[in-house]
């Protein structure tokens, strides 16, 4: 059976001229059925665009960032299309899989899990990296330049991808990120959980490690919120910004006084990012 009879077309909207469609599948990484969004800017009826992958966060689906972020109207006069996957795998029913919002359901981590009961399922990292973008290329009219964006733990995917995958992405930025999950609650129980005790096997989903490590020189742009309830406990972006430093990685952070870590710090900056990725996306 071929990819193009295993996709279920599950909604379409028109929007701003372009279309917001969400899909079904069956992911062999994650061995389950899988629904991802693509928004498709009018330009993609006449022309090959280019893609932004968006990562979202803890709790979140495929539709949180569509529905609430006003991308569209940006993308479309951008000529940008935009995927976004789901955040975990769904309907596995693994013991755990449901008991907190941090671990399991909507908290994939965007990690390849090594450990009973995850490892058969979760494998978020695989799925966004290599199985969801060969689904994308075969289906839809995008011309192969890619960049990356996320929000909390997506900024976090964003970011381990981008720099773990140089030349892959054309630019990277995330809203909130956890950059340093191996020394958060947040990523201190995902990692055990999903990747065992063994730190050495956390680091390579850590960005400040992955900075550390000098696995890309690629440009990081993140906006933080002052006003972010997370910001001392989980987020610690003084951490990113002080690895940066020490290894000269390229890096620009702006704190925003008085957002928090909703999709309203979102939807008051996406316009900003998105054309920072359409400048990187329409060079040749």
């Amino acid at each position: 059976m071929s990819m193009s009879e295993t996709l279920e077309l599950v909604s379409a909207n028109r929007s701003f001229g372009g279309w917001h469609k969400r899909y079904r599948h069956y992911s062999r990484a994650l061995d389950c059925d899988m629904v991802f969004a693509v928004y498709l800017p009018p330009q993609a009826e006449n022309e090959r665009v280019p893609l932004l992958w968006w990562l979202s966060g803890l709790t979140c689906n495929d539709e949180n960032f569509m529905q609430k972020a006003g991308a569209h109207r940006i993308a479309a006069e951008l000529g940008v299309a935009i995927v976004c996957p789901d955040t975990s795998p769904r309907g596995t029913e693994l013991p755990g899989e449901h008991e907190s919002y941090d671990l399991g359901s909507g908290a994939g981590f965007y990690v390849n899990a090594t450990q009973a009961p995850w490892k058969s399922n979760y494998r978020m990292y695989d799925y966004v990296i290599e199985e969801l973008p060969s689904v994308v290329r075969q289906h839809f009219p995008v011309n192969g330049r890619e960049s990356i964006s996320g929000h909390s733990m997506g900024g976090h995917g964003a970011l381990i991808l981008a720099l773990r995958h140089p030349g892959r992405f054309r630019s990277v930025s995330a809203f909130a990120p956890i950059v340093n999950p191996m020394n958060c609650p947040w990523g201190q129980k995902a990692f055990t959980s999903y990747l065992g005790d063994d730190q050495s096997r956390w680091r390579q989903y850590d960005a400040c490690e992955l900075v550390a490590n000098g696995a890309s020189r690629q440009r990081l742009f993140i906006d933080q919120g002052e006003a972010d309830q997370f910001l001392d406990e989980q987020l610690m972006p003084e951490r990113l910004e002080a690895v940066c430093e020490e290894h000269d990685h390229p890096l620009t952070l702006r704190r925003q006084p008085g957002y928090d870590h909703s999709y309203f710090f979102i939807a008051s900056f996406i316009e900003e990012h998105l054309r920072y990725h359409a400048d990187h996306l329409m060079k040749r």
